[in-house]
């Protein structure tokens, strides 16, 4: 297993893909199909261009980027009326607290095995950023799957617009290399694009419920407990489908788009259903 912020070899097989594709794109596919001439070309050549920058520095500041560390001081707050959601022990009902890390997990923080240490908000170890996807950095990966499907959906539309182009003078036809090239590249393009939609669906599926994948997998066994006995489970930080938004991708609809982190908190408290429940009490 590679220590975080290493350079490993999933990363450079990122970087090489989106070079090739980026390579592949400009200058055999729209310059086959549109030429880099034209004014088609020059502007499709620019917005991919600019999705590919948007791709490359998202990638890497979620590469960079600390997920979130636990603080050395923290204490979970018991004295405070109507404080935070405490979450315990299944089994003991003791507050979390961490043997390895040697200090209590904050709500929703959990051990990573990878990086050896305690994440904020975790979300899951992801070996394509050798990196954990946690409370720091869980928009900007978001927000670099997005760019990435546009930017595949992109490349997929020139290359096979390049492909069933029709060049009316033999002389002019790609050579064998090119056409070796543009298989290749949309024999990639297809697998991925189709594995980071379904990525980026189900992270939106998850964001929509104000869940990670951890989360998912321990409702699905609280669901099954709860109806075993009887009762309902229902997610305590679910706070609504728009307020859910708000509270990963920020307050202001224009930036949802943007790699902002400035609405995210300290990740040791979150808003729960029982917060707005006594929001909405009359005093």
């Amino acid at each position: 297993m590679s220590r975080p912020g290493y350079i490993t070899l999933p990363i450079i097989t990122v970087i090489f893909c989106i070079g090739y594709i980026y390579y592949t794109t400009v200058f055999i596919a729209i310059e086959g199909w549109l030429r880099l001439s034209t004014a088609a070309g020059l502007a499709n050549a620019a917005v991919f261009t600019a999705l590919a920058v948007v791709c490359i520095a998202t990638y890497t500041t979620a590469v960079v980027k600390d997920p979130g560390r636990v603080p050395a001081p923290f204490v979970p707050d018991l004295e405070t009326p109507y404080s935070a959601i405490h979450e315990i022990k299944r089994k003991s009902g003791d507050l979390r607290y961490c043997q390895k890390c040697c200090h209590y997990k904050p709500p929703r923080a959990h051990h990573c095995r990878v990086c050896k240490r305690c994440v904020l908000r975790m979300d899951h170890h992801c070996i394509w950023i050798n990196n954990c996807v946690g409370h720091e950095n869980y928009k900007v990966f978001l927000v670099f799957v997005f760019y990435a499907v546009i930017t595949s959906l992109h490349s997929l539309v020139l290359i096979i617009g390049n492909a069933t182009h029709n060049v009316p003078n033999k002389e002019d036809l790609p050579s064998n290399d090119s056409r070796t090239s543009t298989i290749v590249c949309a024999v990639l393009l297809c697998p991925l694009t189709l594995a980071m939609s379904v990525l980026l669906g189900w992270h939106i599926y998850l964001i929509l419920q104000n869940k990670t994948t951890i989360e998912y997998h321990e409702g699905v066994r609280a669901t099954w407990l709860a109806e075993k006995a009887g009762n309902i489970y229902r997610h305590p930080y679910d706070l609504g489908a728009f307020e859910n938004l708000v509270s990963v991708l920020g307050p202001n609809i224009c930036l949802w788009a943007c790699p902002t982190s400035g609405h995210i908190g300290s990740g040791l408290r979150f808003r729960t259903s029982y917060d707005l429940s006594l929001a909405s009490t009359p005093v």
